[in-house]
């Protein structure tokens, strides 16, 4: 039976990992999205930034009622510089459009700032960021949502879920349910749209971009509630 890792046990995996202290303190003064921002661009809390073009910081008003929270930057979204632009990002605007939510007006973010990923060829392979890694770029989220307080969080997927809750998420099972976090954050437990994309079979991709849709209006209904 797979077991649940604790906060304890990704903060030991983050310390693996040394970090200067300067790193530690780097953004903590930050009052506003901005000045965060672009603390993060020198961060070096994991090893990530060493391959990755530059860090991918979180997109939207700061005073968005709704967060939405992915795993990390893809391949088109490190060479951009912004959240959610490359194929999953189209899928989620779709949806989003469908669901009437504006994207201009939430906050669009990932749980891990750099993209991590395996070089083959000319190609770069997305690879799933490990524990230490999702726990060391906790702190910039934190911090996004300690400025933006939003009234819901969206966890688009099993790192994000894993970043917001401090544990391993079965997001298949619980998608669609709200979780109230010790701090009373709602986070709604969703798939991340890159889930879509992965399916081969027409009539099971559109099966599962209806579910996702549905997810979506849930949040629209709950958004401002």
């Amino acid at each position: 039976m797979a077991t649940t890792p604790s906060t304890t046990a990704l903060a030991r995996e983050a310390r693996r990992v040394p970090v200067p202290e300067s790193e530690l303190t780097a953004g903590a003064d930050a009052t506003s999205i901005g000045e965060a921002r672009e603390a993060a661009k020198g961060c070096h809390r994991c090893q990530l930034w060493r391959n990755a073009t530059q860090t991918v910081f979180g997109e939207g008003p700061e005073t968005a009622d709704v967060v939405f929270v992915g795993e990390q930057p893809g391949d088109q979204e490190d060479l951009a510089g912004k959240p959610f632009v490359g194929p999953a990002g189209r899928m989620f605007d779709s949806t989003l459009d469908d669901a009437e939510i504006n994207r201009r007006k939430v906050y669009v973010t990932n749980a891990v700032k750099h993209f991590k990923f395996e070089p083959r060829g000319k190609r770069r392979i997305h690879s799933k960021p490990n524990a230490g890694e999702i726990q060391a770029c906790r702190w910039w989220l934190d911090k996004e949502l300690d400025l933006i307080k939003p009234n819901l969080v969206v966890a688009l997927g099993a790192t994000a879920a894993q970043s917001l809750l401090g544990k391993a998420v079965a997001v298949l099972k619980m998608r669609g349910e709200v979780i109230e976090r010790e701090d009373g954050l709602r986070v709604f437990i969703t798939i991340h749209p890159s889930l879509i994309l992965r399916i081969r079979e027409p009539a099971d991709k559109d099966a599962e971009r209806a579910r996702f849709l549905q997810d979506m209006r849930k949040v629209k209904r709950m958004m401002g509630a």
